[in-house]
């Protein structure tokens, strides 16, 4: 990643400073933007302000920036709220965040990026492609940001590969407020095959694989980054009253099978 340049919206923590971090240590020129500094400055990353729902300003953001070779589209998130308890303006708003001002931003950095015959990563969730209860919106968003990477990939081919990467469940700072504190997190993590939530690290490096050389036939896609998933409730409720099977006898001459 040596000589390039990368841009990474809400870069200032958790996720986005992982992908950060791991971008500047492949050796690429990195400016996270947010609306906020971050309070724990990014090792080898540069801060702008940006409020990305601001077309305006992202325009002139891009405007002004001398190349442009990678985008992570990662600013987004949402508070837990019921369908019910809020106002469609509040889930609208979650909706511009998720969906809207990526596709915002991928448009002002368009023209660098085709120079620089770059490269667009959206950073999707596992909530796109399952319910969402209490996220609703938020997942809505991520599954039209999905659709919207591929037709992105097709339309913008060959100069710009556009791709997501998928995160599943993912321990940072504010890991307290979605599953408790360390007990919940544990339970949390018992869910996943891998046995544990992501770290943001772990997110940076798929990021950087997509972003780089290493990637270079792929475009349109989606990486899941879930460990994994979550394992079917219904194998634990049809199993939870049942003794272990015991195993049968191969007639073909290949031993006892489970």
């Amino acid at each position: 990643m040596r000589g390039r340049t990368a841009v990474v919206t809400g870069g200032t923590r958790g996720v986005g400073a992982g992908i950060a971090r791991a971008l500047a240590e492949a050796g690429a020129d990195v400016v996270i933007c947010a609306r906020r500094p971050p309070e724990t400055p990014v090792e080898g990353a540069e801060f702008a302000r940006l409020d990305v729902c601001d077309p305006a300003a992202v325009q002139d953001f891009f405007d002004a920036l001398p190349r442009l070779d990678v985008l992570v589209n990662n600013a987004g998130g949402a508070p837990y709220r019921p369908l019910a308890d809020a106002a469609p303006e509040r889930h609208a708003r979650v909706v511009r965040l998720n969906l809207i001002a990526p596709l915002t931003v991928s448009l002002a950095a368009y023209d660098h990026l085709k120079r620089a015959r770059g490269t667009v990563v959206m950073i999707g969730s596992v909530s796109g492609s399952r319910p969402s209860p209490g996220t609703a919106a938020y997942g809505a968003a991520k599954a039209g940001l999905e659709n919207l990477a591929r037709s992105m990939a097709v339309e913008w081919a060959p100069e710009v590969r556009v791709n997501t990467l998928v995160a599943g469940m993912v321990r940072t700072e504010l890991s307290h407020l979605h599953y408790g504190g360390e007990d919940g997190v544990a339970a949390v993590a018992r869910t996943v095959p891998l046995g544990r939530l992501a770290e943001p690290s772990d997110i940076g490096r798929a990021a950087v694989f997509l972003a780089s050389d290493a990637a270079a036939y792929i475009t349109g896609a989606s990486l899941l980054v879930h460990g994994g998933g979550e394992r079917p409730a219904f194998l634990d409720a049809a199993t939870a009253d049942q003794e272990p099977a015991k195993p049968e006898t191969d007639t073909n001459g290949w031993g006892d099978m489970p």
